[in-house]
């Protein structure tokens, strides 16, 4: 069987990431599990390793993850992939934005037990969030809210050029039917999905990387007063 510690070595190698990442992946691994702020279900290490860290490192895949200065992590909860991105990409800067206190918090003793310089944690709503410019490269997300909603959130959050990254399982007809919409509402490509490759992630189901880029400016309209995305998502029926 081969060692947490093994595996993360496989990762690095993979997908050749800075000196030393290998260490600080396992390292994050056992203290998201066992810290004592942990949000984690998973607790076997076997288990965690392929589900939070193979799985966020799947976004090093695509060249808008890799190239981005700037990467927002929307509802980062547990910090995947927001902090597992911020250890392979040290030149990189994470904003881990989380509207949860608790939440908020563990990201924030995590990344200061870690000692990751490149990370800033926001504990707000996207929504207010964007009430800013941000200019951000990537707006990334993983496990929190449909596409289309997922879009309406990240287009004011992004420049133009830069893109969103989703982190999904399969995706049926009518999520991909709604994701178009609003992208074309928001002013976002149409959505592409991208097939994680099936040896990256041991035992996981179907994984999917859902891009959209940013085409022109968002309209003005948005980003609506928090929770009303989810209250009415943009949707193709609604059309």
């Amino acid at each position: 069987m081969v060692t947490v510690a093994a595996r993360c070595r496989e990762l690095t190698d993979r997908f050749e990431l800075p000196p030393r990442s290998a260490e600080k992946l396992n390292a994050l691994l056992k203290f998201v599990i066992t810290g004592p702020r942990s949000l984690t279900t998973v607790r076997d290490p076997e288990t965690a390793v392929e589900l939070h860290i193979a799985d966020s490192l799947a976004g090093l895949e695509l060249p808008q993850i890799r190239s981005a200065s700037t990467i927002a992590d929307l509802g980062s909860g547990g910090g995947f992939p927001g902090l597992v991105l911020a250890i392979a990409l040290p030149e990189t800067h994470l904003t881990l934005v989380e509207s949860v206190a608790r939440k908020a918090d563990f990201l924030l003793e995590t990344s200061e037990v870690m000692t990751l310089e490149n990370v800033t944690v926001i504990a707000e709503r996207a929504e207010l969030w964007a009430l800013e410019p941000r200019e951000q490269d990537v707006v990334s997300s993983r496990a929190l809210a449909s596409t289309s909603i997922l879009l309406e959130y990240a287009a004011p959050l992004l420049r133009v050029g830069g893109s969103l990254v989703a982190w999904k399982g399969s995706l049926n007809e009518d999520e991909l039917a709604d994701a178009s919409f609003a992208a074309s509402e928001l002013q976002m490509s149409a959505p592409l999905t991208v097939a994680v490759p099936g040896d990256l992630v041991a035992g996981a189901d179907s994984r999917n990387l859902v891009v959209s880029e940013k085409l022109a400016a968002t309209p003005s309209r948005y980003p609506r007063r928090p929770g009303i995305a989810k209250k009415r998502p943009l949707a193709a029926k609604s059309s």
